[in-house]
């Protein structure tokens, strides 16, 4: 009689770990999990976007005289298959491309500056947009051409890279100023299940070295407070893998740990035990 009660305790105890193990509820999967209702956060200091050799940009330059105005502004390109078209300069004239694609920009070069027409050489690196802008709308009054000149500057070829435990890991456009890391996870479509939101990783280069910030999406202070909430061109964010994923390198590396395994053996154990128990 007792060796059928410690049969059937061992049976008892394998099935309780087997359900332990296919019920567990991970902890680290949502984000903010400090963050209380009517909290105030503050982020770090934005840190604007400066310009650097080889970024590209789009000027635009705009003012009553259409004429004048055509003078300091790139001709439009738009691809079609088989066939390349040069359009006419639209500024002034009360229509515009929604598309930058179609913009021919201006390449920094190395030592900041872009060929502007007319113009000439005008250094652009370390400003951000604005300061851009305003400082070709001065050179423009400067030259004495054009009076009212509106300069608009835009990106062009500034992005990032997402790589990792993300839904679409590649690289992505900088679309204005204030670009966060919410932003842009969000374009990567948001971390996998396996990703862990507690080990992102963001490597940033200033020109002269590389910048490593560790950041934990689960503390919201944390993340919020970081000199790499905000993205800057050219950096590179991965998502570590869990130890699932990690796991899933190795031949049956999470057999072992896996609810249906602790099944298997909670039901071996059962079996075993219904066995010695009708031997004896």
């Amino acid at each position: 009689m007792k060796a059928r009660t410690i049969t059937l305790r061992l049976a008892l105890l394998a099935l309780g770990l087997a359900a332990l193990a296919s019920c567990a509820t991970p902890t680290n999967v949502a984000y903010f999990q400090d963050a209380v209702n009517d909290t105030t956060l503050t982020p770090a200091k934005a840190q604007p976007i400066r310009l650097k050799p080889m970024d590209q940009i789009s000027v635009i330059v705009n003012s009553r005289d259409p004429q004048v105005t055509a003078m300091f502004n790139l001709p439009y390109y738009t691809s079609r298959i088989g066939e390349t078209q040069t359009l006419t300069s639209t500024a002034g004239t009360g229509s515009s491309l929604t598309t930058s694609n179609a913009i021919s920009g201006y390449t920094v070069d190395a030592n900041g500056y872009i060929d502007f027409p007319v113009i000439g050489p005008v250094r652009v690196a370390d400003r951000t947009r604005e300061q851009a802008a305003e400082h070709i709308k001065e050179l423009l009054i400067e030259s004495r051409q054009i009076k009212d000149p509106v300069v608009t500057v835009e990106f062009m070829n500034l992005g990032f890279s997402v790589l990792g435990e993300v839904n679409r890991p590649g690289r992505f456009k900088i679309d204005r100023d204030r670009f966060t890391i919410l932003d842009a996870i969000g374009l990567a479509g948001d971390l996998t299940i396996n990703g862990q939101r507690e080990d992102v990783t963001l490597i940033r280069h200033d020109g002269k070295k590389d910048h490593v910030y560790k950041l934990n999406l689960l503390n919201t202070k944390q993340l919020y407070a970081s000199p790499a909430f905000y993205i800057q061109q050219g950096d590179v964010i991965y998502v570590t893998p869990n130890e699932k994923r990690r796991r899933e390198s190795t031949i049956n590396g999470n057999n072992v740990r896996s609810s249906s395994f602790w099944i298997s053996v909670g039901s071996l154990a059962t079996s075993v035990a219904l066995l010695i128990f009708r031997l004896k």
